[in-house]
């Protein structure tokens, strides 16, 4: 719009690009420039076609980061997310080797983990005196449960006609298909998160649900949608890791859940609720995975794997705290 001056003065802060490099987003995006670059240091075979090959093994788990990132912006948490992939896989395969048609074995992982999903939400939003840490706590357990007795004694089962996910593990040139279907998740749930109503409504929630559901959010509804939308991902995670592994065992998605919960924190999401965006995980998820391909293509323990991503997580939490106690500082001074 025009001042009196006759100048034009823009209804929209414009950012400086110093600003936007010193974002949180714009660190991690400089931090996976250098990972990547560390990566080809340390690993002679540490290139674009190596990194898609080993790829997909760990692109199923960032299919869970996006709706475990809304209900972390709500102030949420769901650590069962691992049990219901297992229980999604192992359905799946079981009705595989019945015979089926392959449409109706994917529909059947699908509509187990949306299920499990559904239970999760209506627990959540029925007892909202319980933390949701409780509440996924023992659905957790139960959801496992239920896929081990399925699994029998052998705790595990293999695809007879392994054909159907051979198809959905298909390559377009070096790109898994795999690959396509995480980008086109990412762009989904980034414009729905930060452009759209039901991403204000997931901050307005985080940030005070009382005041949120006064203003005339339906704060239930929100709840039980995310939750519902993680347990229909985790059907499709359950799917293109069983096309990677052609089977379940009691094991499969162990530790996905803190894999979810890791990146999007590293990523700039509050475990408080209402502050982060998903641009930010989504590049930490990538950064995570290259540098997962990068130690394991040196044969690096996994544990000191798992220790390095645990430091770097400590460090994505500390430093806005630390950032924030000097700008305090400063304001004293």
């Amino acid at each position: 719009m025009a001042g009196k001056s006759g100048r034009t003065i823009s209804a929209v802060p414009q950012k400086s690009f110093m600003k936007t490099i010193l974002s949180w987003e714009g660190i991690l995006l400089v931090l996976f420039i250098g990972i990547n670059i560390f990566c080809k240091c340390i690993s002679p075979v540490y290139n674009f076609t190596n990194v898609l090959r080993e790829m997909p093994k760990y692109l199923t788990e960032i299919f869970l980061l996006f709706p475990m990132a809304y209900i972390l912006l709500m102030g949420e948490i769901d650590i069962s997310v691992g049990s219901t992939v297992c229980l999604s896989a192992t359905v799946a395969c079981l009705v595989s080797n019945a015979g089926l048609p392959f449409g109706i074995v994917l529909l059947a992982g699908l509509a187990t983990g949306t299920v499990c999903g559904m239970i999760n939400g209506f627990l959540a939003v029925k007892f909202r005196e319980l933390p949701t840490m409780i509440i996924t706590l023992g659905t957790q357990i139960v959801f496992r449960g239920i896929a081990e007795i399925a699994l029998g004694d052998g705790g595990s089962v293999s695809l007879v006609n392994a054909d159907g996910f051979r198809m959905i593990a298909g390559k377009v040139g070096p790109f898994p298909y795999l690959f396509f279907v995480v980008i086109i998740c990412a762009v989904i749930f980034t414009v729905i998160a930060e452009k759209r109503v039901y991403g204000r409504s997931l901050y307005a929630i985080g940030s005070n649900s009382r005041t949120a559901f006064y203003s005339g959010i339906k704060v239930n509804k929100v709840l039980f949608t995310a939750y519902a939308v993680l347990g229909f991902l985790a059907g499709v995670s359950a799917l293109f890791l069983i096309s990677a592994t052609y089977g379940a065992n009691t094991t499969t998605g162990k530790g996905f859940e803190m894999d979810a919960i890791a990146m999007a924190v590293f990523g700039g999401i509050s475990t408080a609720g209402g502050k982060g965006k998903l641009t930010g995980a989504v590049i930490a998820a990538f950064t995570i995975v290259c540098l997962r391909v990068g130690l394991g293509q040196i044969n690096m323990n996994a544990q000191v794997i798992l220790i390095i991503l645990g430091l770097l997580l400590i460090c994505s939490v500390l430093l806005p705290n630390i950032s924030s106690a000097l700008h305090k500082t400063r304001k004293k001074a």
